[in-house]
């Protein structure tokens, strides 16, 4: 397994080995010891699984808000997509930056984002699946979006008239937002 740093700091890249012969392949999805030894020491609590028909789907900006933040190992088992976070804590050096990752079924990459990022996927592929792995149960109380399209973080996303849910299409702007994340100096 590589494991990879990326330009915001806790959001982290992760290559599994894969294992390939005649009949296909295999690769080690998760492991608690071997995550524990790249600094990812939580017990996820809760798997998800999406499918997104059609190319050009965007699901996002999405998290929640404190008490019940989530980190998501992400991953992408069928298709393609890009996958963004940005991070969402005020007075973070990179706060409002945002990364944009391609995670499919043929690389097999996996991200893993930290309680204080935001998270959307664009699917670059129809029929495409995502499952993600998070470490807080969902709570509707708590469940917030940001806009996809919000000026002022500025994703510059391929496409621009996406496939929207209604709750995407109407969620506010990060200036309207109730977000809550504070960054205190750690590194999630």
């Amino acid at each position: 397994m590589r494991v990879i740093e990326t330009e915001l700091p806790g959001v982290l890249l992760i290559e599994p080995d894969v294992y390939r012969d005649e009949r296909g392949w295999f690769i080690e999805s998760y492991s608690y010891k071997a995550f524990k030894q790249f600094g990812i020491d939580i017990v996820f609590v809760q798997d998800n699984h999406s499918y997104s028909k059609k190319r050009w789907t965007l699901r996002g900006i999405h998290f929640q808000n404190n008490p019940m933040a989530q980190s998501k190992l992400v991953r992408c088992t069928r298709g393609k997509i890009l996958d963004v976070v940005v991070d969402l804590r005020k007075g973070s050096p990179t706060y409002k930056k945002w990364i944009m990752v391609e995670l499919s079924e043929d690389n097999k990459r996996m991200l893993f984002i930290p309680k204080g990022f935001g998270h959307a996927f664009l699917t670059l592929t129809d029929d495409v699946e995502v499952q993600y792995k998070v470490d807080e149960y969902y709570s509707k109380e708590y469940d917030r979006s940001i806009r996809w399209n919000d000026p002022e973080i500025s994703i510059d996303w391929p496409v621009k008239d996406p496939i929207l849910s209604e709750k995407d299409r109407n969620a506010p702007f990060l200036k309207d937002s109730d977000c809550n994340f504070i960054y205190r100096g750690e590194i999630p």
